[in-house]
């Protein structure tokens, strides 16, 4: 007689064991993800806060933004993996890994977005539409890039890399 199977093995997830990738939870990958829109939200922030402080135009804002969100997501893991006692280059290397694709993701949809919103690109820090786009584009990019990171932690790819320095 064939006993009942409850466990977790190589038959539950065939496709998975054959690419070489592993099951991920959409827990994890949100995770991962809002770890990644908290760097690129507060980039993004700044970004638009000094650009328009400034009287800055619309093309240099967004690219201080954008650069601001890329340094401020590769900081916040690079934070942690050094405190995880990493020596700087392999921390910075495995920033590097887990969050290009990641931020890069993110910005498009976010700057997308924002280029998209009527008034948005013009709005100014005083303004709800400001906010309110800024707002919406930041919740946009993660829903967006949640499976993206789903899909990499799968493959031991992006915050995968970081896990295994938290540990």
């Amino acid at each position: 007689m064939k006993q009942p199977h409850h466990g977790h093995d190589e038959h539950e997830h065939p496709r998975a064991q054959r690419s070489g990738s592993r099951p991920v939870s959409w827990a994890t990958a949100a995770r991962a993800t809002l770890h990644c829109l908290t760097g690129c939200a507060i980039g993004e922030v700044l970004g638009m806060v000094i650009g328009t402080a400034l009287g800055w135009h619309n093309i240099p804002t967004t690219i201080l933004a954008i650069a601001l969100a890329f340094v401020f997501g590769y900081s916040l893991t690079l934070r942690g993996v050094l405190v995880a006692g990493v020596d700087l280059r392999t921390a910075i290397r495995v920033a590097l890994a887990a969050d290009t694709l990641s931020i890069a993701v993110m910005e498009l949809v976010d700057n997308g977005v924002i280029a998209l919103v009527p008034g948005a690109m013009d709005a100014q820090l005083s303004q709800w539409l400001f906010w309110a786009a800024l707002a919406f584009s930041l919740v946009l990019a993660f829903l967006v890039t949640t499976p993206v990171n789903r899909w990499m932690i799968g493959r031991g790819k992006g915050h995968a890399v970081v896990h295994q320095y938290h540990h």
